[in-house]
């Protein structure tokens, strides 16, 4: 019984907490727009309107994926962006050579 009832919206919670991770990422950014930004200038010195265009293709990427999943539409292409935008942060971030941060 419990089961028939909430069939239809499984489906939908499924792709909530598979992407809750990017959401929770996009949003944070919109949130600290400034503290990545400095961050990312700080790190690679390369100015603040190459890093706000970084700060802004995560942002975009992260949100417009998750919205793309969740809609059903081009699902397909929303994952290859999601894909995208781990592989930009962990080069962005130098992520790659931090074998504690990889194993978690």
């Amino acid at each position: 019984q419990f089961l028939r009832v909430t069939k239809q919206y499984l489906p939908h919670v499924a792709r909530l907490c598979l992407i809750s991770t990017f959401l929770e990422d996009g949003i944070r950014m919109w949130l600290q727009w400034g503290e990545q930004r400095d961050y990312i200038d700080g790190t690679w010195n390369c100015g603040y309107f190459l890093a706000s265009i970084f700060v802004f293709l995560n942002l975009f990427g992260q949100l417009s994926g998750c919205i793309l999943v969740l809609s059903r539409n081009f699902v397909q292409y929303a994952c290859f962006g999601l894909f995208g935008i781990i592989a930009l942060q962990t080069i962005a971030y130098s992520i790659l050579w931090d074998l504690k941060f990889l194993m978690r």
